[in-house]
Parts: C-alpha cells; structure tokens; sequence
C-alpha cells in the first residue's frame, strides 16, 4: 500500500498536485480531516473492501488544530502498519502567494477583516509546521506554472517503485533566488562565465558551443569531479536511512550557461547508477 500526502500553504498548488497523481492513478481525496487518517488506514489494508493500492490525500490549514500537531505521531503509526507513506509539502514565496491571490480574487482561508493577507500566510505557515517538519520531498512553486508543477509532480512519483530513491538534478541562477526544496546546493559562481563572451552569451549550457568551452576549462572539470565524488559517497548513505527523494542544486548567475552544463554531465553520470534520476533547468525557456 502507498499512502502520498500532499500539505503545502493556500495557492502554492495542492489541487494541481492532486489532479497529477490521479493520472497517476491514485486514488484522491482532498482536504481529508487528519484525524480520520487511522480509519483510512484501516480501510486500506482490510482485504474485504478492495481499497486501491495507491492513494493520495491533500491536508491543509483548514484541519483542527490540534489533530495537525498530532501529525508526525500519526504518520509514524501509518508507517508502522506497513503503509508506505511519502509526504510532498508544497512551498511559495510569500509575494508570490500574494500576487496569485491577488490576480485570482480569491480569499485566503485563514485571511478575515482582522486578519489581513500576509499575517494570514503566516500564520498557515505555523499551523502546517508539524507537516512541514515529517517532508520527504519539498517542492518550491514559486517559479512553476500549473503545467509545469503537473510534470515535477509526474515524474518524480510517476514509475517510482517504493524501495528507490528518486534524485533530481536542479540548476538555478541566483539572481533569482535559490531553490528552497534543495537538499544540497552547489554554488558554480566561481567558474569562467561564458555569458562574458558575446559570441556565446546567445546559447546556453546545452549548446555545443558553450560545451565545447566549458569541457575546455580545468576549473569546470575539477568542479565537476568534486561535486560527483561527494554524491557518489553520501547517495548510498541516504539510501540506507530510507530516503524516498533528493534534490540536488547547481547554480550560476543566471542559470543559463555553467550550472545547466554541471547539471547534464552530473544527471547523465547518475542516471547509469540508480534507476530514477532526473535533471530540471528552472531559467531554461
């Protein structure tokens, strides 16, 4: 049996989520009361109800309280009964929960005349902490469209067997911002920029000729031998505790040509090691 829980805070994607997984063929409840999740669990094991073998329930701040602060020793139960259970917590940038609000007219579910916006997405944000805290997979939205939120959703748990651990290879720019789901973030500012080259700055790290310079440079090399002998040193280790995902950050200035270029080599070098392993360019179009 395969339980997915799926938190996150109000306009940061929990229904698109949902919506992927049941393509995925989970079976989906949204909003489900913490606190029915015992019976849940019984139902799916009881072998006289045919309960599916994959679910996926959304749980947001509109639960009590006090059932969410119950969270972890819930989970810790489920998981004891011999559920699998993964928990995607799904996280936005204040402003942008702002704007996304703002352009939607929605209301916030916590916001009131006492209340304004911004306090409100605080406070969800305290009331979901305990949730946060049980994570195995944080994904930052801030930067994705519902379409592309579908597809991070779809291949990270699509195909994913319950054993494996799904790694993802993300390259950034810090220009805008580094990437809050990151489970190790690798800063390549410090290599030669080909954006500082007119006759490259137009391509980007997976054009031939922005490889064919790069592949060039010792520094770039180096980099990249480092950063694979660690992870091919610790990635065992954090299979061993049971980790179900890991999310691994390359960034540059703009994230456009070095850390798209670290991102390839160190997915492509992965991928003939363990079974689910994928690359992600966040500035690429």
């Amino acid at each position: 049996m395969i339980l997915v829980v799926v938190s996150g805070l109000s306009g940061s994607g929990k229904s698109t989520a949902l919506h992927a997984l049941e393509d995925l063929e989970f079976y989906c409840i949204d909003n489900l009361p913490v606190g029915l999740l015992p019976a849940l669990s019984a139902h799916m094991l009881d072998p006289q109800k045919h309960f599916p073998k994959r679910a996926a329930l959304g749980i947001d701040a509109r639960n009590i309280i006090d059932d969410i602060q119950q969270f972890p020793a819930t989970l810790e139960t489920l998981r004891a009964a011999n559920i699998t259970c993964d928990v995607i917590f799904l996280n936005t940038d204040d402003s942008i929960l702002i704007k996304r609000f703002s352009e939607t007219r929605r209301k916030h579910p916590l916001s009131s005349g006492k209340l304004p916006l911004a306090d409100a997405i605080t406070r969800e944000r305290e009331i979901l902490e305990p949730i946060a805290d049980c994570a195995d997979l944080f994904i930052d939205t801030s930067h994705y469209n519902v379409h592309q939120l579908r597809q991070v959703i779809m291949s990270r748990l699509g195909g994913r067997r319950p054993e494996e651990l799904s790694i993802l290879f993300k390259s950034f720019g810090y220009k805008y911002g580094v990437p809050s789901d990151a489970d190790f973030v690798f800063d390549a500012r410090c290599l030669p920029n080909p954006h500082w080259m007119p006759a490259l700055r137009p391509y980007t790290g997976q054009q031939q000729p922005v490889i064919d310079y790069l592949r060039a440079q010792p520094a770039v090399d180096e980099m990249y031998r480092y950063i694979r002998d660690f992870l091919e040193t610790w990635i065992p280790h954090f299979i061993k505790e049971n980790r179900t995902y890991l999310t691994i950050a390359v960034g540059c200035t703009g994230g456009m040509h070095r850390s798209v270029y670290l991102t390839d080599l160190l997915e492509k070098y992965f991928s003939g090691k363990f079974p689910k392993v994928q690359a992600q360019h966040r500035e690429l179009p």
